[in-house]
């Protein structure tokens, strides 16, 4: 199976483990914009491509598909997805399976606002939301919601700019000098989430592996412990149902009065989904039965030990410019 992982960045333990799990049965291609992506070093084939934003952007990754004869592309950053959903008639005519959400899905997870609209027109639990200050002041003097209460931007990936706000007047001021930034409820029980595996093929989730956060930083949870609930597992099925997605993904959540509530889904690999392999849910096999083998996978939902726990730390990858540069291709 040939595989392209676009804007590869730091994704290092990523790609090992699709070497750990398929050996020689994978090539292993990537891209990014950077000569210094340190993942690029555990790749077999590695391109340095125009920005994301750029008119040639997709025109490159089309042509990568053709020399390296791509079976699956995918992407490890936020605003590519919709760029990849956009395009994907074109991969397909390729013969290239794209590892995202068909276009509509994949718009509304880059839009917290509109994603919360419409989860609550679905019916599916969800974080209370406002748009603006002024919604959420009438909200207020309704006594929809109290404060504290928690803010981040509309279109915002990583955690940045989310933090808990206090009082009236600050919030005010913060939603002033960014008008990007959504007002939510805060809430207060468990915060968690879940690596979901939805078949190619069939589209149905085959693999769902919950884990609550111990602790995070900017970027997500760097210490997590993994759990397993019947209702999770449902409430996630459940709400999967409203989308088109196609491959990996990962699910933000809440437990709240005795309920589960969606926050936010990151239609790609999650970055603590090397949580989920370690413990022994192997998306990559069920990326290698969906492409290579075309075939519809077994469900293995909650197929997985409890308390098994996730402690993220640093490395580096330490290398000669010379190679870095005689490694990397350009189109």
């Amino acid at each position: 199976m040939n595989i392209l992982f676009c804007s590869v960045g730091r994704r290092c333990a990523l790609l090992k483990d699709f070497r750990n799990t398929l050996g020689d049965r994978v090539h292993i291609v990537v891209t990014d914009n950077s000569l210094y992506a340190p993942a690029l070093t555990f790749a077999d084939k590695s391109y340095r491509v125009p920005l994301i934003t750029d008119e040639n952007y997709i025109p490159t990754i089309l042509e990568i598909c053709r020399r390296e004869k791509i079976d699956a592309v995918t992407t490890l950053i936020d605003p590519e997805i919709a760029i990849l959903a956009e395009h994907r008639s074109e991969f397909e005519e390729l013969g290239v399976t794209v590892l995202a959400p068909y276009l509509e899905t994949a718009s509304l997870c880059f839009d917290k606002y509109e994603m919360s609209k419409f989860l609550t027109e679905k019916g599916i639990n969800t974080v209370r939301t406002y748009g603006s200050f002024d919604d959420f002041k009438a909200g207020f003097d309704k006594g929809e919601i109290t404060f504290p209460v928690f803010v981040k931007p509309r279109c915002g990936s990583g955690s940045v700019g989310a933090r808990k706000v206090e009082n009236m007047e600050l919030l005010k001021d913060l939603t002033d000098r960014d008008e990007t930034l959504i007002i939510q409820e805060l809430m207060t029980g468990g915060d968690m989430d879940a690596d979901i595996y939805v078949d190619t093929i069939s589209g149905e989730p085959v693999a769902i592996f919950s884990k609550k956060k111990i602790s995070t930083t900017i970027g997500g949870a760097n210490k997590t412990i993994s759990f397993k609930d019947p209702a999770l597992f449902d409430f996630v099925k459940d709400a999967l149902k409203a989308f088109k997605f196609c491959g990996p993904l990962d699910m933000d959540l809440f437990y709240q009065d005795g309920k589960y509530f969606l926050s936010e889904v990151n239609p790609r690999f999650g970055g603590a989904y090397l949580h989920a392999y370690g413990a022994g849910v192997d998306f990559v096999k069920l990326i290698y039965n969906n492409v290579a083998e075309k075939k519809v996978n077994d469900p293995v939902i909650g197929e997985y030990e409890e308390n098994v726990v996730m402690m993220m730390y640093d490395s580096v990858v330490i290398e000669k410019l010379k190679n870095l540069e005689e490694r990397m291709e350009e189109i």
